[in-house]
């Protein structure tokens, strides 16, 4: 699947911001350090469109070949 990453990376954005604010609300320091793994999602996703558009690059180099 050609977003993987995107989504995963996503996904780990939205859960590290919940556990973030929970846990501030919590007043629980361990959920709002698990909360960290935004920026880790962060990377994740623009790893993911990094490696996506050279993909498509790649694609595209090929069909100009192919012409």
């Amino acid at each position: 699947m050609r977003y993987e990453d995107e989504l995963k990376g996503k996904g780990k954005q939205v859960s590290g911001t919940v556990k973030q604010k929970l846990g501030k609300l919590a007043k629980d320091p361990n959920l709002q350090q698990r909360g960290n793994e935004r920026v880790e999602g962060h990377v994740q996703e623009k790893f993911g469109r990094a490696k996506r558009k050279v993909g498509e690059a790649i694609e595209d180099i090929g069909e100009d070949i192919a012409d």
